[in-house]
């Protein structure tokens, strides 16, 4: 998924505080100004969050009896699917196909809401000495709207939960899949309540609410998808911070050189430009990079056309206007983008942007280096013989697709913004963003 600039690539630029070359490094692939990043302390669940971890598990709730929010967002993925194909596949007997590839649940508790504003450019910027070292300038590219009407102010949509941003909250997020007759199916709110009423932990609820929770279903279900929400808010592994560029952060770990020519690939302008979207800098008050700016970005990933609606050649999938977002399908300034996923872990996922068209993360690079230069490689080839560019946008909204910013200012038959000593370079940047490492000690 990744996305933006090459996923937007990763981060947003040297954090504060980290100087790759000012000053003489002791040891190869150390940071030589380490920064002290801000962990919120780990305690105990509330029984708020005990009662959502059961639901989160809670295969009952499903009509089939088998899905529960961990069949799709599993612990041993990062809280992303387990499955190796584009889209998980929910319904009464688990055959009906989903529609997008399953985000994962992580890094979500410091999203905000939704809402379409101008480019915050704060977060993406870095100092001058930190980028002089690197030979690049210091201010970050700016997102750039491609809609005459947008681009004096430079609006863009910003914020949400879901691959649109359809929900606010965790607890709007976890309502979605619960009722989706293509997911757990739930069938309504009162056949869940009953379920809740009968399930083992009941009387969590009875502790919690009192007796007379029971009595109303609709308060009876929201007090349940709240309680999830809290459990992902509460629950360590949801946003445990513990991947080897965190301790490289911190100078715990050192990197391999191609993970520092990574790095710093990921954060030049004219190569991969990944930082551009996916921001690498420590927020404002220290706590560690989310790895998303949490815009969103019309790329224009080829169709996929292993999911069941694509076969319909007339339907489209355009994130943020439609069809399943519907409070903004007039603004068709927006149509095709989708919110830029968080990079961390996405070295351990098998299913890429939003419809799962890549399952590697060698096709996602590919992708970010050929769509402009080479797109004979990344499309189909029309009877024409010509590369079918944008073939999962409708023409009318092209015009919406990033076209300006590095690796997507190129054009056909020129040098691609990166060799493929590069791409290898920053993939083994990117896994130095899965969570589990162990420092040396």
């Amino acid at each position: 998924m990744l996305h933006r600039t090459i996923l937007c690539c990763l981060g947003a630029g040297l954090m504060a505080g980290v100087v790759l070359a000012a000053e003489p490094q002791t040891l190869p692939g150390e940071n030589p100004n380490p920064v002290h990043l801000i962990h919120r302390p780990v305690e105990p669940l509330s029984g708020m969050a005990r009662l959502g971890r059961d639901i989160f598990f809670d295969t009952s709730l499903s009509s089939s009896g088998k899905m529960a929010c961990a069949s799709c967002h599993s612990p041993d993925h990062a809280y992303g699917p387990s499955i190796d194909g584009p889209v998980m596949l929910g319904g009464p007997a688990l055959t009906l196909p989903g529609v997008r590839a399953v985000p994962s649940l992580t890094y979500l508790e410091r999203q905000s809401d939704f809402s379409i504003g101008p480019d915050d450019r704060e977060n993406e910027t870095i100092t001058l000495a930190q980028m002089a070292e690197v030979g690049q300038t210091a201010d970050r590219v700016q997102k750039t709207a491609t809609q005459t009407a947008q681009s004096a102010a430079n609006i863009v949509p910003q914020g949400g939960l879901f691959w649109d941003g359809r929900a606010d909250t965790l607890q709007m997020q976890a309502s979605g899949p619960l009722l989706d007759p293509r997911e757990m199916d739930g069938g309504s709110v009162e056949i869940i309540a009953e379920k809740l009423r009968q399930a083992p932990y009941a009387r969590k609820f009875a502790a919690l609410f009192g007796e007379n929770i029971f009595k109303n279903a609709n308060l009876l279900v929201a007090e349940a998808t709240f309680a999830v929400g809290r459990y992902q808010v509460e629950e360590p592994s949801f946003h445990p911070y513990t991947s080897k560029f965190d301790y490289w952060l911190e100078g715990k770990a050192r990197f391999s050189e191609g993970e520092m020519r990574g790095y710093r690939l990921f954060n030049d302008q004219e190569k991969a430009n990944c930082a551009g979207c996916h921001n690498s800098q420590p927020s404002r008050d220290g706590f560690p990079p989310l790895f998303t700016d949490t815009q969103y970005e019309a790329l224009a990933a080829p169709r996929n056309m292993a999911l069941a609606d694509t076969k319909d050649p007339n339907y489209f999938d355009l994130g943020v206007c439609g069809p399943i977002r519907k409070d903004v399908a007039d603004q068709t300034q927006f149509c095709g983008m989708f919110k830029t996923p968080t990079l961390r872990n996405t070295a351990v996922r098998h299913a890429f942007f939003h419809n799962g068209v890549f399952q590697t993360l060698q096709q996602v690079m590919d992708f970010y280096n050929f769509r402009d230069t080479n797109p004979e490689k990344i499309y189909p080839l029309g009877a024409d013989g010509k590369a079918q560019k944008y073939n999962d946008i409708p023409a009318q909204y092209h015009a919406n697709v990033d076209v300006s910013d590095p690796p997507f200012n190129r054009h056909p038959g020129e040098t691609p913004a990166m060799t493929a000593q590069d791409e290898a370079d920053i993939i083994a940047f990117l896994q130095t963003l899965n969570d589990g490492y162990k420092p040396e000690k």
